[in-house]
């Protein structure tokens, strides 16, 4: 699958076989994650693997839209730190794109959970997975094998185009 098709492609899966992630392929999704841009080359983020049926279950009694976690095989907590860049919103959320663009390139489905800035939810997973007092968790990706599947909606909207100005 083409860059472009992966793009384009990529849609929020809420449902899951249950098959598991493989090694590799959680290798991989993080891999791309870790290459996302960030403010001056900082890469504050860090990441959580659940892969802990447990774990997934008790994420779904602290995130109110989490119930796809019960189907998912796999979930990436995606955490920054705001001592290493001010951007680390912006970093962390270019890294969240690439690990569901690099998932949907291995035919892998994902769906994004917002934490931050969230404070009651943002403190409930920290305390979940341990987070240091200095990091934030910023978003939980569910992760697993597709069992739905959604074609390409078009979104391009030439009115939220602006040429020289506004």
């Amino acid at each position: 699958m083409d860059a472009l098709e992966v793009i384009f492609t990529r849609r929020s899966i809420r449902r899951y076989t249950g098959k598991p992630v493989t090694e590799d392929e959680i290798k991989t999704i993080l891999e791309a994650g870790m290459n996302a841009p960030s403010a001056n080359d900082s890469q504050p983020w860090s990441f959580i693997v659940v892969d802990d049926r447990a774990k997934l279950n008790a994420i779904m009694k602290v995130h109110p839209y989490s119930q796809m976690l019960a189907e998912a095989p796999l979930a990436i907590v995606v955490c920054g730190d705001p001592a290493v860049s001010n951007f680390w919103q912006q970093d962390c959320a270019a890294a969240t794109q690439n690990i569901m663009l690099a998932a949907r390139a291995l035919n892998l489905g994902t769906v994004w959970l917002g934490v931050y800035p969230d404070e009651q939810r943002a403190a409930s997973v920290a305390a979940l997975f341990g987070v240091p007092d200095n990091i934030k968790a910023m978003c939980i990706i569910a992760v697993g094998h597709p069992a739905e599947h959604k074609g390409r909606v078009e979104r391009y909207d030439a009115g939220k185009v602006h040429k020289n100005r506004w």
